[in-house]
């Protein structure tokens, strides 16, 4: 058993401050969760818990069904990959992969053999002989996991390994994760502040902010339905856009009205909305869900566009609309879709996946979800 519980787990610190708070996750075996948020919400300090080379103030941490709260880091059979490598630059590929085992007294024909299937794994088996500065980054990661695989833990613990490399590494570092982990079939947490590495490699997205767990979800259930307005915001780029609003009745319909638009909501939401008629909200769009060409159900809007930025595969506006304080939206278009700057153009919405959020608490107001077919 190599699941991992953290049971109402927090830190706090000797100034009163809070680094994580009240986390409570059940990780199940051979699961890949990544753990995502900005900067100093405290996903590092949860992943070091765990580990074991941070202290933890409450709650309970069990592993495999067994409290480790008080059990050493090295006595948790648990691997971490930390950002920087960490490899001893005067060792071999083959001595910093074996060096762990070589200082656990393993013979070393095993060591032997657990390096040469790690570095099979891995690709590394032509620079076995090499030293880490004759490698390149994303060769040096792969060392740093094949130091990690060859002690066989229950558990891997990956803390930012990718945020070192160059965009093209890290795009193929991440599919070699994933196919790392399919495997090897063991737990991974992975911990992230990229969106992209956490919608395409993790199981399930942990979303981090001031030392909380916000959501916990598969990727696209928390994409598709998220639970408060910094998690809209933080899961994608460009992101959502959020748009003061009120909404009211209009015979039998509901409507959308802000500064420079009136939409009508779609009746999939009509019913979960109505009670909230009267009431100020913040409408919430993704870039998609706007589109260059009209279609059987969407709804214009005008857009006087403030910045195109053209990224090959697709084009990404800037809009304006409305009085001053003009609001902006983002639109994600064709990479055929062209405008000048200053220009009006229209743009028609799909207001099937839209949002509503409460101002005041900026949780997202209940509506149908869109992913209600479960793989």
């Amino acid at each position: 058993m190599s699941s991992i519980e953290l049971d109402h787990v927090s830190k706090l610190y000797a100034n009163g401050a809070y680094g994580v708070r009240d986390v409570d996750l059940t990780i199940e075996e051979g699961e890949f969760v990544i753990f995502l948020g900005p900067s100093g919400c405290g996903k590092s300090t949860t992943l070091r818990m765990i580990a074991g080379l941070e202290s933890i103030s409450s709650g309970d941490l069990r592993i495999g069904g067994r409290g480790v709260n008080n059990v050493a880091p090295r006595d948790r059979n648990i691997a971490v990959v930390f950002q920087s490598y960490a490899l001893y630059p005067h060792m071999s590929v083959r001595d910093n992969m074996g060096f762990g085992l070589k200082m656990r007294g393993v013979a070393r024909p095993v060591i032997e053999t657990k390096i040469n299937e790690a570095a099979g794994l891995l690709g590394l088996t032509p620079y076995l002989d090499r030293k880490p500065a004759a490698l390149s980054g994303g060769q040096r990661q792969r060392v740093a996991l094949g130091r990690a695989i060859v002690r066989d833990p229950v558990a891997f613990l990956l803390d930012e390994p990718l945020s070192n490399l160059d965009a093209q590494l890290r795009a193929e570092m991440r599919l070699e994760l994933v196919k790392l982990h399919r495997r090897l079939g063991r737990t991974i947490v992975h911990v992230t502040h990229d969106q992209v590495e956490a919608m395409t490699m993790g199981d399930r997205i942990c979303i981090m902010r001031e030392g909380r767990m916000v959501q916990v979800g598969r990727p696209l259930d928390v994409y598709a339905d998220p639970v408060d307005t910094f998690v809209a915001r933080f899961l994608a780029t460009p992101p959502m856009n959020l748009i003061p609003a009120r909404l009211e009745s209009r015979g039998d319909g509901l409507m959308l009205i802000g500064a420079g638009f009136e939409l009508a909501v779609p009746e999939r939401h009509r019913a979960a909305y109505q009670p909230h008629s009267g009431r100020e909200v913040i409408f919430g769009l993704r870039p998609e869900d706007l589109h260059e060409a009209p279609q059987p159900g969407l709804q214009r809007l005008d857009l006087t566009v403030v910045a195109m930025e053209s990224l090959g595969v697709e084009n990404i506006l800037v809009g304006q609309f409305g009085l001053e304080p003009a609001l902006e939206m983002s639109a994600r278009l064709s990479r055929h879709f062209t405008a000048q700057i200053g220009a009006t153009v229209p743009l028609y919405l799909d207001l099937t996946p839209m949002h509503l959020f409460d101002p005041e608490t900026t949780r997202a107001l209940p509506r149908p979800s869109l992913r209600l077919v479960k793989p």
